[in-house]
């Protein structure tokens, strides 16, 4: 009977080759143990990338838009932050203001002009605030602050009420320039007339912020501060009682401003709950497609388990015979 043998060179060859692969494959498993993931993409999907293309390019965009929402989450809270301390100041020193307009000046509630430029420049301060670079309240000039430093309205405002005799008149001619487009808007109003452009929070889902430093709430707190701020101003003449009833009629304005400005910062709730819960979809819809893309690529970590342990043994007895192969001599044999 014929016997065929390989010779010493080609069974090291041989033997070589085996651990190789098996050092391969031990690679392999180990990759595809840690990872969870098959390391072979191609053979699992039998060279079809279409639907594993579709689902990593749907992760992508989600991912862009869960950018686009923590920016209008921070945008809106930001904005809710500001027109909180605005109303806060109004509220507080509209209390101020009616008792002040009830007692003498200075006794009840201190200087209430001073009172009030201060709770103005506060105000002013928390309308041209910023997030990131961006100005809050100017619409599309973001890179602009709205409004002027508080002693700028004052004289503007005083400006305009010079001549008037009256409490009355002189929230009269106030109120007329503030409403009037030529006037606040245009005088001291530096932000832009155009809203910001809508954030884009999934592929349907918009939502619009406009709100400016000129909305007519803002404008209408502004007001009643920078009126009650110039109050005691000697250019004025005004009496001390006069004084008393400008402080009276700033501070009813005020008060009765807190609605006006509630529904504002309400708006801005809304907006910020359909925010919240355009995240939470997207949230949901990527968790769904990244457990598809899992389901698709992962393996089975106890059959790579096993497998890595067959290897392992394998491996080991490979590493055995070479021993022993490389241990025989013609001496031994005989």
């Amino acid at each position: 009977m014929t016997s065929i043998s390989l010779g010493d060179l080609a069974q090291s060859f041989m033997l070589q080759r085996r651990s190789v692969a098996l050092r391969q494959d031990l690679s392999r498993l180990t990759d595809e143990l840690s990872s969870g993931k098959v390391s072979d993409v191609r053979q699992v999907l039998d060279g079809n990338h279409n639907y594993l293309t579709d689902l990593e390019r749907s992760l992508e965009v989600l991912d862009g838009y869960s950018v686009a929402n923590s920016e209008a989450a921070y945008y809106t809270g930001a904005m809710q932050k500001a027109l909180e301390r605005v109303q806060e100041f109004g509220g507080a020193l509209g209390l101020d203001l009616l008792l002040a307009s009830g007692g003498p000046i200075g006794v009840v509630a201190g200087n209430p002009s001073d009172n009030a430029r201060t709770q103005l420049q506060g105000m002013i301060s928390s309308l041209n605030g910023d997030i990131a670079g961006r100005s809050l309240f100017a619409g599309t000039a973001t890179d602009d602050v709205p409004l002027p430093d508080a002693d700028v309205l004052i004289a503007q405002v005083l400006a305009v009420v010079a001549g008037q005799t009256t409490p009355e008149d002189i929230m009269t001619a106030a109120e007329t320039w503030f409403a009037d487009p030529a006037g606040f808007d245009t005088l001291t109003y530096s932000g832009s007339a155009t809203a910001l452009a809508p954030f884009a929070l999934s592929e349907t889902e918009r939502v619009t912020l406009d709100v400016r430093a000129n909305d007519a709430a803002l404008k209408e707190t502004l007001l009643h501060t920078t009126v009650a701020a110039l109050a005691d101003d000697p250019s004025l003449g005004l009496s001390v009682t006069q004084q008393s009833e400008l402080f009276g009629l700033t501070g009813i304005g005020l008060q009765s401003n807190q609605d006006q400005l509630t529904s504002l910062r309400a708006n801005i709730g809304f907006t910020e709950e359909r925010i919240e819960m355009i995240s939470a979809r997207n949230q949901a819809e990527e968790t769904s497609l990244e457990f598809a893309r899992n389901a698709l690529l992962a393996t089975d970590p106890f059959e790579t388990a096993t497998e890595l342990e067959s290897v392992q043994f394998h491996l080991q007895s490979l590493y055995s015979v070479t021993v022993r192969s490389s241990q025989l001599s013609l001496v031994n044999f005989l």
